[in-house]
């Protein structure tokens, strides 16, 4: 069955369903495909962005299970596919909770069936720029222990959020609801090797989609940080952060054209 006979509207590509066809994934739709496939001829690291924020998703989830949370609430969460928070987490921590937000209805759509029988897990939709919103609904507030440590997830997600929208600003109230101990993880498109008329093809792409995106600077997302320790190594470019064998294989770090964080809010000493 075509995603599109059960979730949503197939008629504009959609920055989520598109990252989800360049992870191999199949809730995507033709025109998403059309999309991702026009920057693909002009652009071929497209898709290397993609594989290694997925590589990241997976190394900052083990290594924050490790740390000892046992909650997530993912931003942006996206279509659901191989590899996903609440899978991760618990390889390791059987009862981990992660609370979803997503507002594309195929990702909502999806997410909603495959978690159904889930005492642990929840998706919300909802926008992201209300954290309000966010925290009071159901799925979130039902099932996070926000007087505990959280993870808040902003992977892959901020590039959708303009200037206008103040994306410091929102994490910083996402920020402000967490106890110490808490963590945010973040990921972000740059423009690291796309040539100029690399840029304008994802740009123009991307502009036909719900979601045009912003290219950030380094010194941008360690910004976005404010008022958390940033875990070494940094802000990095994406495959570098905490390297394993995992992402695409036989391409410089920047061809990734993106760069991922992870801050801590301090615990006070004792």
């Amino acid at each position: 069955m075509d995603v599109a006979d059960t979730h949503g509207n197939h008629a504009v590509p959609n920055l989520a369903r598109m990252y989800d066809y360049y992870l191999g994934g199949s809730h995507n739709f033709a025109v998403d495909r059309e999309a991702a496939d026009r920057a693909l001829r002009s652009v071929p690291h497209a898709k290397t962005f993609a594989l290694a924020n997925r590589a990241f998703l997976g190394r900052v989830v083990r290594h924050l299970v490790a740390a000892g949370i046992d909650q997530f609430l993912d931003l942006g969460s996206g279509v659901p596919t191989v590899g996903n928070v609440h899978e991760i987490a618990r390889a390791v921590r059987p009862t981990a909770r992660v609370a979803y937000v997503d507002i594309e209805p195929v990702a909502v759509g999806v997410a909603t069936e495959l978690l159904a029988d889930d005492p642990y897990a929840s998706i919300t939709l909802a926008d992201i720029r209300d954290p309000t919103a966010v925290l009071a609904a159901p799925g979130v507030a039902g099932l996070l222990d926000l007087d505990r440590p959280v993870a808040v997830l902003a992977v892959a997600v901020l590039h959708a959020l303009p200037d206008a929208d103040d994306p410091a600003g929102i994490l910083a109230a996402y920020r402000d609801a967490c106890v110490p101990g808490s963590h945010l993880a973040v990921s972000h498109l740059a423009a690291t090797t796309f040539s100029e008329q690399q840029t304008d093809v994802v740009r123009d792409v991307l502009d036909r989609t719900p979601t045009p995106v912003t290219l950030r600077s380094r010194e941008q997302l360690a910004g976005m940080l404010a008022g958390y320790e940033i875990v070494e190594p940094g802000v990095v470019l994406l495959p570098a952060w905490r390297r394993d064998d995992s992402g695409p294989a036989d391409v410089a770090d920047a061809d990734a054209n993106g760069y991922a964080a992870l801050g801590r809010l301090p615990v006070p000493a004792p």
